[in-house]
């Protein structure tokens, strides 16, 4: 296998990872306006919309529900709930190489974070107030159109910027080489984690397909959409801010998770310091960043960590989800992550009791 093919895998996983991230900016932008009308005077309306704005991959639906919150359209519960049901970024990862279980784990969280929400509604019938201050850019100032306008499409085509050209290049480059290696991939990520849920239930060329599904639903975003989203979505916050770390983070995971499955028995460690993992694994989930979570979701893809782990680390952590709280409000972070962190505990040690 060896270091290339770690190289490799890390670039697939980064590439596919960061074409979902441009769809799910390209969907948040045309459903600009559906968030908060009618919320403020139904808290669990709240919370089932926290719930739903937390489990929408990536950052942006819990930066919608701390807006939210900080314009005091939802309360402390529809924020909890929003917070438990998000993984960040890490939610890209796992739908990219664990797509079955990514899906049972989100249904998961929503079911949680309705809990938790409704929970929070009853012991805290007041918001804490919080002043406004620096607020993260949540695109609420957006143009009015991306736009499918056959004139603006030929002239954009035609006077086509740097960052549209490199992207569509890439973009057909990756599409062409994805399609000339139907199936390799499979073969690839077998090599690389022999006892992945990756590989277990795939069958022949279903990651390639899907990455081939992906991409082309990129490429036609990079080709239609108008100069401003292209550079503000795709190269100064996907680009810029998310490729060099996710792909590192990959990229050292993965090696990290070969070596010890060359030379050690990491499912036997885990599995005799269940507690310690489940702790270590609910502390990690408190840091407001995307990438220390990947070694959880790597480690379950690979055969070696409960499912119930997994999930205590997503209930508690978030990505960049809660930066913007910790912003405006440092006592609104603390409570929401001890709550967070409680729920993901006690998940977590109910789900090692029985055995997931």
């Amino acid at each position: 296998m060896e270091i290339l093919s770690v190289v490799k895998q890390s670039l697939v996983i980064t590439l596919l990872v960061l074409a979902m991230m441009l769809i799910i900016d390209y969907l948040n932008v045309f459903s600009k306006g559906l968030w908060g009308k009618g919320l403020q005077r139904s808290p669990w309306k709240q919370v089932v919309f926290g719930a739903l704005l937390g489990i929408i991959p990536g950052c942006m639906g819990a930066y919608t529900a701390v807006s939210l919150y900080v314009h005091n359209m939802i309360g402390l519960g529809a924020l909890t709930a929003a917070m438990i049901a998000t993984s960040g970024d890490e939610a890209f990862l796992m739908f990219s190489v664990i797509p079955q279980k990514a899906l049972l784990l989100h249904l998961f969280l929503f079911g949680i974070a309705l809990a938790a929400g409704f929970l929070v509604n009853a012991f805290f019938k007041q918001k804490a107030a919080l002043q406004p201050g620096k607020h993260f850019d949540l695109h609420d100032d957006e143009p009015d159109c991306i736009c499918f306008d056959p004139v603006v499409l030929g002239r954009q085509l035609r006077q086509i910027t740097s960052v549209r050209l490199f992207g569509a290049l890439a973009l057909g480059i990756a599409i062409g080489f994805v399609a000339l290696n139907l199936g390799h991939t499979e073969h690839a990520m077998n090599q690389l984690l022999p006892d992945s849920e990756i590989t277990a239930h795939a069958h022949p060329a279903w990651i390639s397909i899907t990455f081939l599904v992906v991409l082309s639903a990129t490429l036609f975003i990079v080709l239609t959409v108008n100069d401003h989203f292209l550079e503000d979505h795709l190269w100064k916050h996907i680009v810029r801010k998310h490729f060099l770390r996710i792909l590192l983070w990959t990229f050292f995971t993965l090696l990290l998770v070969h070596l010890l499955n060359l030379y050690f028995k990491p499912g036997d460690l885990i599995a005799d310091n269940l507690l310690l993992v489940l702790l270590i694994a609910v502390l990690v989930g408190i840091i407001p960043e995307s990438g220390p979570h990947f070694v959880f979701v790597l480690l379950f893809a690979s055969g070696n960590l409960p499912f119930s782990i997994l999930l205590a680390n997503s209930i508690v952590q978030d990505g960049h989800g809660s930066l913007p709280l910790l912003a405006e409000s440092r006592k609104g972070f603390v409570i929401v992550k001890t709550i967070n962190l409680v729920v993901g505990f006690i998940v977590g040690l109910a789900g090692l009791a029985i055995g997931v």
